[in-house]
């Protein structure tokens, strides 16, 4: 019999109504509807200033997590982001006791994380070794080091105008580290999502063996994502050591974990393949809200971990209880 129902096809949906479907908008009205709680829950919530303040709390992540996700789409993952962060911040206070100034301790600060990002890509992408195995073992190299040269120490001094990065404004209340990451928004938005290299990501993320047979070489643009999340560790590793005007080898201990959560609240497929830069914008932006949220309201930081280990397993989880339920439907 012939069915009494026409399906509609995917070209013939609007774009705006594939919009509303779309786990970005999901996060939108998330963000939207944490915001009016807050709101409610504090009322020095909506006061410029701590507003301003509540940006600290995920912009350096979020610069890493952009270039983290186009790693977890291309099926690979950095662990050691924190640490490279510790190293990086080490070695800037070691070049700040040297006698050098702002410029020179910023392009140590880059440079560091480069080379912890090319060292990583090397192993992994030249020698074909798992990357969770590589980085969880870079992560304690690279965080030791920081350890060997501080102890229980920690640098202080930084010059004054070496600040402006973690502490200035633009204007306003717009900070310079706002500034910073909504420019990294828009450039990792481009070259996922309108480049070659993006759609080559994709593929990779896909299927690897496929992506190499159809001439895209898999070596090369996994190296250069490993080199794009030390680079992004390195620019957060300014950031942060700036905002806090000192370095200590625990430095950034736990932003592993947030950058991933970020990721994979935003969207991406831990398993590789999908995801986009704006969900992880938005991502940023809840967790950001979230955390905020929960320091007006005094909520010990234990309990913001385990708020973020539980959100961690939920975002990676209910994709995979959906889909049992479709099945069984």
């Amino acid at each position: 019999m012939t069915p009494s129902y026409r399906v509609i096809p995917d070209r013939l949906v609007s774009p705006f109504a594939k919009a509303l479907k779309s786990w970005e908008s999901l996060l939108l009205i998330v963000a939207v509807a944490i915001f009016i709680a807050n709101a409610l829950a504090s009322p020095y919530f909506l006061n410029a200033w701590n507003l301003s303040d509540a940006t600290f709390n995920f912009t350096e992540k979020a610069m890493i997590a952009f270039a983290m996700a186009m790693l977890i789409i291309a099926g690979e993952i950095d662990l050691s982001v924190a640490a490279i962060i510790a190293l990086a911040s080490t070695m800037m206070g070691v070049a700040m006791t040297m006698g050098f100034g702002t410029p020179v301790l910023v392009l140590v600060g880059l440079g560091t994380g480069l080379a912890c990002g090319a060292f990583n890509g090397t192993i992994v992408a030249r020698l074909g070794l798992p990357s969770i195995v590589v980085t969880i073992g870079t992560m304690s190299l690279f965080r030791g080091i920081s350890y060997i040269i501080l102890g229980d120490q920690a640098f202080t001094g930084y010059p004054a105008d070496f600040a402006w990065f973690g502490q200035g404004y633009v204007v306003w209340v717009i900070t310079v580290e706002l500034v910073v990451f909504a420019a990294l928004a828009v450039a990792f938005g481009v070259l996922l999502h309108r480049t070659s290299f993006g759609r080559q990501v994709y593929v990779i993320g896909n299927n690897p063996v496929a992506a190499q047979f159809s001439g895209v070489n898999v070596a090369r643009v996994k190296f250069i994502l490993f080199l794009l999340t030390g680079l992004m560790a390195g620019v957060a590793a300014v950031c942060l050591t700036s905002r806090l005007g000192s370095t200590r080898p625990s430095i950034a201990t736990g932003y592993e974990l947030e950058v991933v959560t970020m990721v994979v609240l935003g969207g991406v497929n831990i398993l590789g393949g999908s995801g986009t830069i704006p969900g992880v914008v938005i991502a940023a932006f809840v967790m950001g809200l979230v955390t905020f949220g929960l320091g007006l309201l005094n909520v010990p930081g234990i309990v913001m971990s385990i708020f973020i280990g539980l959100l961690l397993i939920g975002v990676i989880a209910l994709p995979r209880l959906w889909a049992m339920r479709r099945r069984r439907a």
